[in-house]
């Protein structure tokens, strides 16, 4: 045989062989849903929540990453506390590159699994339960702090979808005493005295393919967060969220 033959032995014997290039590095976890459930007491959230279907925000949804923890800035300001009934919720959907901006309007939303989290001014919704055909659900960590959570991800941690309505309807309070306020399932990151405060409360939020970030609402106001959290100073423009999060495997 000719040293060119022998030469071409090896090559020929790694084109009959099949790599295996499956990734195994990544624990992918089993669905939560794949398909909609329909969202009840509809005609009372759209006048509750002053849902638009005229109207998609085009409102700033950026994020920046380093070390693969996440730091997303939300505009939620709706044109301020007295415009926000006049103006459209942002939708933002969380992906391996970082989160973004769904466009999409109100109404829409309530048929649409592609969003995760919607907000306006103060308030979070999840796509799930009272606020969506999802079934993205968090779980508040009281006691631990983002970046050192000791609690695993698992299915008795207390997983919540927003629940606003009791049986007949009627729009349940969330106990903070600000008119128009419900309860929602990432309700315990604020408080309020004379501002919104960050309690720095992390959380889990489970996605419907099963996925898992933990999140931080870091700020609400764009400047001033620290002096209302320590003194009841209110920052400035309000709705301009800071959420930090990263993916945590399950």
């Amino acid at each position: 045989m000719s040293l060119r033959a022998l030469a071409l032995l090896p090559l020929l014997a790694a084109c009959g062989e099949e790599k295996d290039t499956t990734d195994t590095s990544v624990n992918t976890p089993d669905p939560v849903c794949t398909e909609q459930t329909e969202v009840g007491c509809v005609d009372d959230l759209i006048l509750d929540l002053s849902l638009h279907d005229d109207k998609v925000s085009d409102d700033l949804v950026a994020t920046s990453s380093v070390d693969g923890v996440f730091v997303t800035t939300v505009d939620a300001t709706a044109g301020g506390m007295n415009a926000a009934s006049s103006n459209p919720w942002v939708y933002v959907k969380f992906t391996q590159e970082g989160a973004v901006r769904v466009d999409i309007d109100d109404e829409t939303a309530l048929e649409s699994m592609d969003w995760d989290l919607a907000a306006r001014r103060y308030i979070i919704r999840v796509n799930g339960g009272s606020s969506g055909p999802s079934c993205v659900a968090a779980a508040a960590l009281p006691g631990e702090t983002f970046g050192a959570v000791t609690t695993p991800v698992s299915d008795s941690l207390p997983w919540q979808s927003d629940a606003f309505y009791n049986s007949e309807c009627a729009m349940l309070e969330d106990g903070s005493g600000l008119p128009g306020s419900f309860p929602t399932a990432l309700g315990a990151w604020w408080g309020y005295v004379s501002c919104v405060e960050t309690t720095l409360t992390p959380f889990y939020l489970r996605l419907a393919d099963g996925k898992t970030i933990e999140l931080l609402i870091e700020a609400y106001y764009e400047e001033g967060q620290g002096g209302c959290n320590s003194s009841g100073n209110p920052g400035s423009n309000g709705g301009m969220f800071t959420w930090r999060w990263q993916w945590v495997e399950a």
